[in-house]
């Protein structure tokens, strides 16, 4: 699943791919939202009447296909068509044991494609040795034949139509090209980004209310937003910084001594660090580091710690391998924020089909005892089956 591509390659192959990537995430095709318009519209829409038909929704599972589809599209110049099969029904629900639905190929696709982060998560734990613990069977590649079953057709139709066009002299550059794991990972990492904003909205309501009001000053109640709208939106990039501080992706990290000896680590070493244990460090995000509160990123708190330091924050990696995807990400993530609370003033999760977190979760320490629900983790974190939410839409009325 991570193989030679732009996350796992090193010197030279990692700086052919990093160059043959670049010109994907280029101002002018990140700025194109056409793309996000049409699969927002799609997924919002069926939303809204399964709420209407009284069933609450997974918000988990729209924001994957959401992004999925967005990704896809915008990589391959064709969308694997996610949101076309419906989104889940409750697990009470007969309707969610539907064969036709469990069974059709882009629903295979997202199980397989789950299953086979987990196996590659727990290669992870077990290092250099993986291979023994899949002895009798590779854990990862029964997947993945699912998810390869699924994707090339769809990429070989994007390259033959790449060669059509050079064939007849057209300039192809912005349908297809040389695309990797690092790009089509980042559907997972900004549904995750979604995922979790969306649970904040259900446990902020006054967080809520700001970022709709702002929304609603900035664009209107029904416009679509421009890059400039987004620019101008202070509280909604704090609220998205504020979202994956407590809830990045899990890195892994060796254990080590507090305050002991330094230890030696040799040239050309493997060394694996947690940003998911550094975004709540109180030495570094001060004494509230446990809390979700965007405004850290608007107040003194900004100047305090983070301007000085800003390798404290790393959602998106920093330096030579900073994420290329990186303002696709936010611009991904802001487009269906704003136009979900454009028409949606409430979100609450729904207690009755939510998996929660364990009771002795709120004896815990830390940001674990403020959680509703359970978290897990593979290539990113998700919510254990899934975040399930009722929404009310808003007043027209009210609304302007």
């Amino acid at each position: 699943m991570v193989s030679y591509g732009l996350i796992a390659c090193a010197a030279d192959i990692w700086k052919f791919h990093r160059t043959m990537t670049r010109p994907f995430f280029s101002r002018d095709r990140i700025s194109d939202f056409d793309i996000f318009e049409r699969h927002a519209e799609d997924a919002i829409h069926q939303m809204k009447i399964r709420l209407r038909e009284g069933y609450p929704v997974d918000f988990q599972d729209v924001a994957f296909r959401f992004t999925l589809d967005s990704a896809t599209e915008f990589l391959f110049g064709k969308d694997v068509r996610s949101l076309s099969t419906g989104i889940v029904y409750p697990p009470s629900s007969p309707l969610s044991k539907d064969p036709t639905f469990l069974n059709h190929p882009a629903n295979r696709f997202a199980r397989a494609f789950t299953e086979a982060q987990i196996a590659t998560a727990n290669r992870i734990n077990h290092g250099s040795s993986w291979r023994f613990a899949e002895f009798w069977r590779d854990q990862v590649q029964k997947h993945m034949k699912v998810c390869y079953e699924f994707i090339d057709p769809i990429i070989v139709n994007a390259l033959a139509k790449k060669y059509e066009q050079r064939r007849l002299g057209v300039d192809g550059k912005d349908s297809t090209g040389d695309v990797q794991e690092g790009e089509t990972l980042l559907a997972h990492l900004t549904a995750a980004t979604l995922t979790f904003g969306v649970y904040m909205l259900s446990q902020h309501p006054d967080v809520l209310a700001r970022l709709r009001a702002e929304i609603i000053a900035n664009v209107g109640v029904s416009s679509r937003p421009t890059h400039d709208n987004m620019r101008d939106m202070k509280y909604l990039r704090a609220f998205i910084n504020g979202t994956q501080l407590v809830a990045t992706s899990q890195r892994y990290v060796w254990p080590a001594l507090n305050g002991g000896k330094p230890i030696f680590i040799p040239p050309n070493t493997i060394t694996m660090y947690s940003v998911f244990l550094m975004h709540r460090r109180k030495d570094l995000w001060g004494p509230d580091a446990d809390l979700f509160d965007p405004d850290r990123f608007l107040d003194a708190r900004l100047n305090k710690y983070l301007t000085p330091n800003p390798f404290i924050f790393l959602p998106f990696n920093a330096g030579p391998r900073i994420c290329l995807g990186q303002q696709f990400a936010y611009h991904e993530v802001s487009y269906f924020l704003i136009r979900l609370l454009q028409s949606i003033d409430t979100v609450s999760l729904d207690m009755d089909v939510q998996h929660l977190s364990p009771a002795d979760w709120a004896q815990a320490k830390g940001r674990k005892a403020l959680e509703k629900v359970l978290l897990r983790s593979h290539l990113t974190m998700y919510v254990q089956d899934g975040l399930w939410v009722r929404m009310k839409e808003a007043d027209p009325v009210e609304s302007t």
